[in-house]
Order: structure tokens, then sequence, then C-alpha cells
């Protein structure tokens, strides 16, 4: 693999909304005395942290099944030749075809996988929400250029040893051994990521999950008061970020303070 194409140096294929990049030189330091273990995301999202921190092997979940498509078709060297422009009627269309796709049972085709990578390199904000019916809903974006990709190989070799998997995060089946970074959907109103959401009893769920790991755990969240709460009554090591900005569904990119809470580090 050239150096071009190592892990370290590949960025994340997809623009993501709330996407933790800025994190990866506090999440180092952590990571490093433990590079030998899988590393384990319940929520992958926009692959920022994984890219960054470069393990050998990874497990890697959300709940979002077009996310997890798309990945999947990297894994296996996405080309394609899909028409992408930043133009607002092409952007519509390109939506409809996906809604169409994922409601006639072809969501997990190249198509899907490619239409979905537009989306969201052209919707607004780099926001992904779907409606009730499972629709992808996100209005046009409002960007002076995009460049897009059309050929994604340098990212097979990358994910090579990497396991793409869909489902409830409570799911997973982890080792003992696993170093998990979990970062689940912001405490906050705007939970439509998937179809679902992402509730208050989830994010419990997943605190009280993950407290009985017997591995390395960093969870990640906004230091919302509940939140930090929950995190100090179910015994995690609690730190505090100054988020660069943050992204909602309004548009909202004021500084936000996050909470890391850590266990057996």
């Amino acid at each position: 693999m050239s150096p071009a194409n190592t892990p370290t140096t590949m960025n994340p294929p997809l623009k993501w909304a709330g996407g933790k990049r800025w994190q990866v030189p506090h999440l180092l330091p952590l990571w490093q005395p433990h590079a030998r273990r899988r590393l384990v995301e319940p929520f992958a999202g926009g692959l920022a942290v994984t890219l960054g921190l470069s393990p050998e092997r990874a497990l890697l979940n959300d709940a979002n099944p077009h996310l997890i498509n798309f990945y999947r078709w990297l894994k296996r060297g996405l080309t394609t030749d899909i028409r992408m422009e930043n133009n607002e009627k092409l952007f519509y269309r390109h939506r409809d075809r996906f809604n169409e796709l994922v409601t006639h049972g072809q969501g997990d085709t190249a198509d899907a996988a490619a239409l979905f990578y537009y989306l969201n390199r052209t919707g607004y904000n780099g926001l992904c929400r779907f409606n009730s019916k499972g629709g992808f809903n996100v209005p046009f974006g409002s960007y002076k250029s995009i460049g897009y990709t059309r050929d994604f190989t340098p990212y097979r070799d990358v994910f090579q040893d990497w396991e793409f998997i869909i489902g409830d995060f409570e799911a997973l089946k982890l080792k003992p051994s696993d170093f998990v970074y979990a970062d689940p959907p912001y405490d906050v109103e705007f939970t439509a990521y998937s179809r679902g959401g992402f509730s208050w009893e989830d994010q419990v769920r997943t605190a009280e999950w993950l407290a009985k790991h017997k591995g390395p755990v960093i969870l990640v969240n906004q230091a919302t008061l509940r939140i930090q709460e929950l995190y100090r009554k179910v015994g995690y090591d609690v730190r505090f970020l100054d988020a660069p900005r943050r992204i909602s569904c309004t548009g909202n990119r004021t500084p936000a303070k996050e909470i890391l809470g850590t266990r057996n580090l």
C-alpha cells in the first residue's frame, strides 16, 4: 500500500455532521497502549475516529443501513459513474431515485451506495435524516462548490480487516479484550438520524451496557447535566472537552462542551 493510501492519511469519505475528527489528538494517547486490540465502534458514523486511530482490526456497527451499505461497497472497491453536480434539480432527482431503490428493496446495491454518497456531499449541512417512513429527507445544501470522488478503491485495503455490521448496539458480541469507542447520537432534541430515532432510554442503555465491558471503554456525548449525572452514576471517570463547533438540525455552530467518559484505562 502506498503512503498516500495508508490508514493514517485516509480522509473520512463522507461529510458528517458532528464528526469527531477533532477528538483524535485527545484519543491517541488513550488508544496507543492498546493498539493491538480490536477497536469497536457501536456508532460508526463518519469513521473519523477509526480512520484517525488506524486499528488493524475493527468492528464497526451502525443502526443506519444505508451508511453501512456504503462502507461495505467501499470495502469491495466501489467506483461510480453516476452524474454528480452541485445542482438542485439533480439533487432532488437523485434523492427520489435513492428513496425509490430503498422502497423496492434495493437499498443494499452499489447504485444506492453511490447515491447515498452524492446526497451526503450535496445535502444540507452534511445531515443524515430520515422520515417516519424511512425516506431520506435532507434538503439541498448551499455550497459554492463541492469536490466529488468517483473512485473509492483506496479504501479497499484500509477496510480489509474491518467488519461492518448493522443493528442495535447492544446486540454486538464484544470480546473482553475489545477497545470500545462509543459516540452515540448527542443528547439533544434532534434524534432522527435513523428510522426510530435515539431516545433517553437508549442513552441509559448505552452507558449501562458499556459499564459492564471488561475492556477499555471511551464514551463521549454532549455534556448535558443528565448525561454527566448518568455517566458518573454508573462509574465512568469523566473529563470535559471543548468541541470546535456543533452542527444541529438548525445549522447552529456554537461551541458545545463534550463529556469524555472512560473505564478500564
